[in-house]
């Protein structure tokens, strides 16, 4: 009988993460923060019900490269060159701002006295990693709340769309080199060259993959289901080689896959199909497994007082950073504010993060719970603090060719999320 628990493992699982997505839904929050939610109460942390078994770890292993090319998929390049160079120079400092303040805080409290660490890599590259994680933004809940404002389109929106998808992206080239310098064995100029061989590979393979399943897919009248698999494949095949050919992150590899199938005609109806298979199975259980993962009674006063540091920090350095390449780019104080504010949520971007680096020893288990209340409090705040700051100032609209909401509002109709 006990070869068939995962079965009820996965049967409480999901039905959990559903009733308390449901519940977060009702006061205004993404379902990821009840999935997170069920993972904790289900945890060692708190009901002690269930542990992550090999089963739960490889699903969610799994959901984690598919919702990163699925983010590869959101990300049109046709949008990175709409949204120009404010919005790199927005996203440039909301990342290294917030990379300099994880590092710093980190720094003060990764010691023996303060919070002892278990993870194997140098403590500098754990330091660093925390910042890794501070970089990340999830742009879905502020694209959300501002379509509820009907803001979407002003300038301010617009500006921080466009930060958003290359926050994406330099989140990701960072994420790349860390984790690549992982194994303290390997030369730091081993490191870089295998990641450049990466990029060279993807860029190569990239391009021949492109050209004929573009001409593949452009020639039948629809979208059929032969065109989603063989994206798959193309996905894990891209995260397989990355990991085991050239010691990149396996998500690296999904997100590049993404990336290269989002300017092709059919991207968004791969993007509806993958939604249904990350809807009722891989995201719930990659949400709920980071929750299996929290012990709570670690929580001791010196991880309450780095939690609570790292709530201030994580808010404060997306504010301060993409609100400084606002201003350097000629926006106004209001609406500087706004995009900073619009950057602050993490989402399930740094859990993806997080969840990587824990895996590869870049992160010690104490910081896990920490990340988490992060993560759950940057949910909650940001469309709150969006609300009251749109309230100040003009809402300019932007011109109809420098949009960058097109994906989202087209992703959403053939979704039926809008009538």
């Amino acid at each position: 009988m006990n070869s068939y628990s995962y079965l009820l493992d996965l049967a409480v699982i999901l039905l959990c993460t559903k009733l308390l997505g449901l519940a977060t839904r009702k006061v205004q929050m993404p379902q990821v923060v009840g999935a997170l939610l069920a993972g904790l109460l289900l945890g060692p942390a708190v009901a002690g019900v269930l542990t992550e078994t090999s089963f739960i770890h490889e699903v969610a292993e799994i959901g984690v490269i598919v919702l990163m090319f699925c983010a590869g998929l959101e990300t049109d390049i046709q949008e990175l060159k709409a949204s120009g160079k404010a919005s790199f120079v927005i996203a440039l400092c909301g990342v290294l701002v917030p990379l300099a303040g994880g590092f710093g805080l980190a720094y003060f409290f990764n010691r023996p006295d303060m919070i002892a660490s278990d993870a194997d890599a140098s403590i500098f590259l754990q330091n660093i990693f925390i910042g890794i994680i501070l970089t990340a933004t999830s742009v879905s809940i502020t694209v959300e709340t501002l379509k509820e404002m009907g803001k979407l389109k002003t300038r301010s929106g617009n500006a921080i769309l466009g930060a958003a998808i290359i926050d994406d992206i330099l989140g990701i080239i960072a994420l790349t080199v860390v984790t690549s310098m992982a194994d303290p064995s390997v030369h730091i100029g081993t490191v870089m060259l295998k990641i450049a061989g990466f990029f060279v590979f993807s860029g190569v393979a990239g391009f021949i993959f492109y050209k004929v399943y573009k001409a593949w897919t452009e020639g039948a009248s629809r979208g059929l289901h032969r065109h989603v698999i063989i994206a798959f494949v193309f996905c894990l095949l891209m995260a397989y080689i990355a990991e085991e050919y050239f010691g990149v992150a396996d998500i690296t590899g999904a997100f590049i896959a993404g990336l290269i199938i989002s300017n092709t005609e059919r991207s968004v109806f791969i993007q509806t199909k993958f939604d249904t298979l990350s809807y009722m199975l891989l995201s719930p259980v990659f949400f709920a497994s980071i929750g299996l993962k929290v012990i709570l009674p670690k929580m001791s006063g010196m991880i309450v007082a780095f939690s609570l540091l790292l709530m201030l920090v994580a808010v404060l350095t997306k504010i301060v950073g993409c609100g400084l390449g606002a201003k350097a780019c000629g926006y106004k104080p209001y609406q500087c504010r706004r995009i900073g504010v619009g950057m602050i949520s993490r989402g399930e971007v740094a859990l993806i993060v997080a969840s990587k680096g824990s895996a590869m020893g870049l992160m010690s288990s104490a910081f896990l719970g920490p990340v988490v209340i992060m993560v759950v409090f940057t949910t909650i705040i940001t469309p709150i603090l969006l609300k009251i700051i749109f309230k100040k100032g003009p809402d300019l609209p932007v011109a109809k060719e420098k949009e960058v909401s097109s994906y989202y509002e087209g992703a959403s109709i053939l979704r039926g999320e809008e009538k």
